[in-house]
């Protein structure tokens, strides 16, 4: 009677050899402050070197059942509600090896104190460039042509009892024309979602592209004559005055942070063209709201489209952007499409897994060291 070829009873002998060694090793214990949903969450579920602890609830998870559970964790993943501080770092304890968010932002971190720690950080760039650049499109069109008037008009049953008149509800068109040849978009931020968004506006009309990026960073003419050369418009690397000034459409997409704080400012505001728009996708703090709402008012700039607000979530109906008409808010949707959610969400999972050494390297890790 066979009992199988050497080379089955070798594999065979394998696969009995990493069970055993696994019911020996004690698991390692894993802390999931969301469900991520049945793509996702079998990537976590199916590892027998886990301890999967995962939040019961559809809401953010609260703070003192985190800290309960992340005793004696080896990883974490987080959302930006979930702040990776002091406070976590010493409820692990020693154990902890990763923390995952899934987000492309990483205020929520402690920098220094995960960096003292040897905690390392995933997170999730590039997966959200295309859907954030959508919506940024999306903002500008909807700000520069009144479209939160528009709608708020007809959602309040305004729209019979309009008076229709040549010019009314008009507002700046984003391509160029006979009127208005030559329109420009500048970018406060030029990185990977910026330049998807200047390569969406080109077929609008867009002609003329300026950017201001890191102050620390040094002007490259190579990497303007290429972009210029990619998109088919002109391409210059200007100062704040001067982006102010000259852009039709004001795309703010630099990190938040202590750095850029408010950089959007009255003094900015106030040297823009009153037909501008501005848009925020990045971070709320970069712009002084009580300084943009006052722009709004009073008529330094057209419109604003805005899909993030310093203070969010806490933005109420009596806001006072929220209050201005000219102003279109939504509740910070950059990333709300169900591919990059799902994106999101894997490469948030993979980089827990690499971080606990079950695969191999984190797909995205963030440099703590160098930012902290």
């Amino acid at each position: 009677m066979s009992t199988g070829s050497p080379s089955s009873l070798a594999s065979t002998k394998r696969r009995l050899t990493h069970v055993a060694s696994h019911l020996r090793t004690p698991k390692l214990k894993v802390v999931v402050c969301r469900d991520l949903g049945p793509n996702v969450m079998p990537l976590l579920r199916d590892r027998p070197e886990i301890d999967l602890v995962v939040w019961p609830e559809d809401k953010p998870c609260e703070r003192p059942w985190l800290l309960e559970n992340i005793r004696g964790a080896a990883g974490v993943l987080v959302m930006l509600s979930d702040k990776v501080n002091q406070e976590l770092i010493d409820a692990a304890g020693p154990s902890l090896k990763v923390a995952s968010t899934m987000s492309v932002g990483y205020e929520h971190v402690d920098l220094p104190v995960v960096a003292k720690a040897g905690v390392r950080i995933g997170y999730t760039p590039d997966v959200l460039t295309d859907a954030v650049a959508d919506l940024t499109v999306m903002l500008a069109l909807m700000a520069s042509r009144n479209g939160g008037e528009a709608v708020s008009l007809v959602q309040s049953g305004g729209w019979p009892s309009f008076s229709w008149s040549p010019f009314g509800l008009c507002g700046p068109q984003i391509s160029a024309s006979p009127f208005s040849p030559k329109r420009t978009v500048g970018f406060l931020g030029f990185g990977r979602i910026a330049q998807a968004t200047l390569a969406r506006l080109v077929p609008f009309g867009i002609t003329h592209c300026l950017f201001t990026s890191n102050p620390s960073s040094t002007a490259d003419p190579a990497f303007e004559a290429a972009i210029a050369a990619k998109y088919g418009v002109q391409v210059r690397r200007v100062g704040l005055d001067e982006l102010a000034r000259e852009s039709d459409v004001l795309v703010v997409l630099a990190p938040g942070g202590a750095r850029t704080h408010h950089v959007v400012n009255e003094e900015v505001l106030r040297k823009m063209k009153k037909t501008a728009v501005l848009v925020n996708t990045a971070r709320g703090t970069v712009v002084d709201s009580d300084a943009l709402a006052r722009a709004l008012r009073e008529g330094w700039i057209w419109g604003a489209g805005l899909d993030v607000v310093e203070g969010e979530p806490n933005v109420t109906a009596d806001h006072p952007l929220v209050k201005e008409p000219r102003a279109v808010v939504l509740p910070h949707l950059g990333s709300a499409t169900i591919e990059t959610r799902l994106g999101m969400a894997t490469l948030a999972a993979k980089n827990l897994l690499g971080g606990l050494g079950l695969e191999e390297g984190m797909p995205a890790e963030l440099d703590v060291k160098s930012r902290a």
